[in-house]
């Protein structure tokens, strides 16, 4: 059924790139509504629940940057951001802001559909729950590692796609030192921005999780090795 199919909101200035890539993921299975600039696309996403953003970093006023960094704040919806600057510091900045991949233009209208099935392959949908969940609790936070969530005191945390793979890696092994190619390979994060994406998300796990991110108790660094979580 319709209703069924993933939603996808494409938020690009450039009208002929919207049109296209409408054409092209609606023909691969997905329904695609499209916004021109930030505002438009805070319109369409106060009437419709979607699955993932496509996000184009560069748009006229509000940039697609300072747009994730905000959005982020309320939402888990997974973003994919589009750019023509490809240097790794661009790249860095992006998952800063709250992206959970990134894909530089011109691109494979391939690509794009790969990257979009693996964001949500991390992403799935709740599931009806097992005998019983998973969970580890580190503090007032809980982590349900079958169905990716996060609590604090009881009270539902947001995490990005990125933040939920990372934790359940470590989860699954608590106690075990993984490297950063370790958690890259795992992740599937290799092509967002090498060793240093993972410590992007590692920094914000410890903002959500830590009593005192500064001195993490939870999920540690272990030097010249790599991330350890240590749950009570």
């Amino acid at each position: 059924m319709e209703e069924d199919l993933p939603h996808i909101l494409v938020v690009d200035d450039d009208q002929r790139l919207r049109k296209l890539l409408r054409q092209y993921l609606s023909e691969h299975g997905y329904i695609v509504l499209t916004a021109e600039h930030a505002e438009d696309a805070r319109t369409k996403l106060a009437s419709f629940a979607f699955d993932l953003i496509v996000l184009d970093l560069m748009m006229p006023g509000e940039s697609g940057l300072d747009f994730a960094a905000g959005f982020r704040t309320t939402s888990d919806v997974p973003i994919l951001m589009l750019t023509a600057m490809g240097e790794t510091e661009d790249r860095i900045r992006g998952l800063e802001a709250g992206a959970d991949d990134y894909l530089t233009k011109p691109f494979e209208p391939r690509e794009l559909l790969l990257r979009i099935n693996a964001i949500l392959k991390r992403s799935p949908r709740p599931e009806a729950q097992n005998d019983g969940p998973r969970a580890i609790s580190m503090g007032a936070a809980s982590f349900d590692l079958d169905r990716g969530e996060l609590s604090i005191d009881g009270k539902p945390q947001r995490l990005t796609s990125q933040e939920v793979q990372l934790l359940k890696v470590l989860a699954e092994q608590p106690g075990q030192t993984f490297s950063r190619d370790d958690l890259m390979a795992q992740t599937g994060g290799a092509q967002s921005g090498g060793g240093r994406a993972v410590d992007v998300q590692v920094t914000r796990l410890r903002r959500k999780i830590e009593p005192d991110p500064k001195l993490p108790r939870y999920l540690q660094t272990v030097r010249g090795k790599g991330y350890v979580l240590l749950p009570d």
